[in-house]
């Protein structure tokens, strides 16, 4: 019962941080629409220009070598975004020291960055300056932490 009502008013917090953020959509000096291509893992895609985009404030298991959840990240990446049209928001940070470009990704009004973590796919992870949303990716890691999905289920090393 505690633990129902944990994740109750959880929920209703990251609706509320949600909510809140409706105003704090990319600003279209700040973003740019763009198709992804290719899905390199559950963090890092590649758009129609041939860039590699790393998602900000994340982090997935790896793919290479194998990590646990690393495919189901993949997959789920896969399923949100490849061959659609995303909008991309920078925050402060152009590039990674890998010459990524380091983005919010949006698919409609959907951050691929908090869905990720919510599902128990990917942890929050600040990597500063860039942390603009690192309350609201927090926030989707302790419902998915409290609700037991992905690497969070019981049971799950």
């Amino acid at each position: 019962m505690l633990r129902k009502l944990k994740t109750t008013l959880l929920s209703v917090t990251l609706s509320f941080l949600v909510l809140s953020l409706g105003g704090c959509l990319p600003a279209s000096t700040n973003t740019n629409t763009i198709s992804v291509t290719i899905v390199i893992d559950g963090d890092t895609v590649v758009i129609s220009s041939g860039e590699k985009v790393r998602y900000i404030g994340i982090d997935t298991p790896e793919v290479f070598p194998e990590e646990a959840f690393g495919q189901e990240a993949t997959k789920a990446n896969r399923e949100l975004v490849l061959g659609k049209s995303v909008r991309l928001e920078k925050d402060i940070s152009e590039t990674d020291k890998y010459d990524r470009l380091l983005r919010y990704v949006w698919v409609d009004d959907t951050m691929v960055n908090v869905e990720l973590v919510r599902r128990g796919l990917a942890v929050a992870k600040a990597y500063p300056p860039d942390t603009k949303y690192q309350a609201l990716l927090e926030a989707a890691e302790s419902e998915a932490k409290l609700a037991g999905r992905g690497m969070w289920a019981k049971g799950t090393p």
